[in-house]
């Protein structure tokens, strides 16, 4: 029984010197590769992209179009002209004319050139809007990135909260082992019943599984941040777990400047830049459309031979220009009712954004007292484990003094354990609740982790 024991403890204690040899994923490392593999960036990076194209001067219609078109046809006729009653000079009847191959050839090549001198404006206000779109796919892709930044953390603070529970696991089983050889040794001398021992080792037990259980958490959680890095799920790493807090009173600076940063915010406002100029492109449509054009072409015809004309060759060049006027005076009363329309989302949009003034003034301020309650827990927690740790080494002295028994020993070794995960507990919830009240003021992406 004593030699599975102790090979359990070594088995478990050589998988801790394993771990500790791994690389450590600092979190600046992390961030970078979030920012250069996550699906989900790269995806909004390539909206962003798309919107960049959007917004080109190709896109404007500020250029001219420039056509062409060229055509070729060749036709083949083999025939025979009779002339029935008709007689020569000699008297003889005319005879037959056969042609055959007769070949017919025409080509022609016409380049043509239109350009929209004036349209009522309609352009110039779209390519503005296509300007704000692409700073709306900005705002967007930000957002993605903060979100995903968010969700970074989150694992990989749960694999740092893991491991300071794995190695505070570790000295829990180490000491528990201890007490089993500590119980043997008074059992042999008669200080101690077979009782004790039995309690050392269930409590051997109770510990190795709790540490397995946290050490295969710890492999899951590892691979789910793999997933978030997009690189090998079966990657080996450790985590950094030293977390530093922003200064109260940058953090009130940050929190005063939210509504300049918020990227809800400026969503909301490009928005109502957009549905300004949808306004203005509808509005274009009350007014003519001025355009030029120009072609050039080219034009050869060969015909062939008949019975009374000889084969032609004709060709020609030709050029010419113009302007054309449109002025739509009356369309059914589409361009009105777009116009109402447009003027009805843009006033839609006003409302959206002081809601999300509202929502988002909400959500700063519970943020704000989520951070604040959780920092304080957190601070009450780190009094907590100095108390608790005091407590377990009085015990611990008085245990090898004879004057308390297992059980209690046990129950202040519990209270310390207790005291140590749940102090990792709320570091970790407190240094997250402070991330996301950052996102919320549009700093997230501007701090060193």
């Amino acid at each position: 029984m004593k030699r599975r024991y102790l090979s359990a403890i070594i088995f478990l204690v050589t998988m801790t010197t394993v771990f500790s040899q791994e690389k450590v994923l600092s979190k600046e490392d992390a961030v970078n590769l979030a920012l250069e593999n996550n699906f989900g960036i790269k995806v909004a990076k390539n909206q962003v992209e798309i919107a960049g194209n959007n917004k080109s001067i190709l896109n404007s219609g500020y250029l001219p179009t420039l056509t062409n078109s060229t055509t070729a046809n060749y036709n083949r006729d083999d025939s025979v002209i009779e002339f029935p009653g008709v007689f020569s000079d000699d008297g003889s009847p005319r005879p037959d004319v056969e042609i055959y191959k007769a070949e017919a050839q025409r080509y022609n090549s016409t380049l043509n050139a239109n350009y929209t001198l004036f349209d009522g404006m309609g352009r110039f206000y779209n390519y503005k809007r296509l300007k704000e779109q692409y700073q709306l796919s900005e705002l967007q892709a930000r957002e993605t990135i903060e979100n995903t930044m968010l969700q970074l953390f989150s694992v990989y603070f749960e694999v740092a909260r893991l491991s300071e529970n794995e190695n505070v696991l570790v000295q829990a089983l180490e000491i528990s082992t201890r007490r089993i050889k500590r119980a043997e040794y008074a059992f042999e001398y008669g200080q101690s019943t077979k009782l004790d021992i039995l309690n050392a080792q269930v409590d051997v037990t109770n510990d190795s599984i709790n540490l397995l259980n946290t050490r295969q958490q710890l492999a899951n959680t590892k691979r789910d941040l793999n997933v978030v890095l997009n690189q090998n799920l079966n990657e080996k790493f450790q985590v950094d777990t030293l977390v530093s807090f922003i200064p109260r009173l940058k953090l009130d600076e940050l929190v005063s400047q939210s509504n300049l940063n918020n990227v809800a915010l400026l969503q909301t406002e490009k928005n109502l830049a957009i549905n300004a100029y949808d306004i203005k492109v509808n509005k274009a449509g009350y007014l003519p459309t001025i355009g030029l054009n120009g072609a050039y072409g080219w034009n050869l015809n060969q015909s062939a031979a008949s019975a009374f004309f000889p084969g032609t060759n004709n060709t020609t060049w030709n050029f010419g220009l113009g302007a054309s006027l449109s002025w739509n005076l009356f369309d059914g009363g589409g361009t009105t009712v777009r116009v109402k329309n447009a003027k009805i989302a843009y006033e839609n949009q006003e409302l959206l954004k002081q809601q999300v003034e509202l929502e988002v003034n909400r959500d700063i301020q519970n943020a704000l007292a989520i951070y604040e309650n959780r920092l304080n827990i957190f601070n009450i927690q780190e009094q907590n484990v100095l108390t608790n740790q005091n407590n377990f080494e009085r015990s611990k002295e008085q245990f090898q003094l004879g004057r308390i028994t297992s059980i209690e020993f046990r129950q202040a070794q519990i209270n310390l354990l207790n005291a140590q995960t749940n102090k990792n507990l709320a570091k970790y919830d407190a240094k997250l609740a402070e991330l996301q009240l950052l996102q919320l003021t549009g700093q997230l992406l501007n701090i060193e982790f």
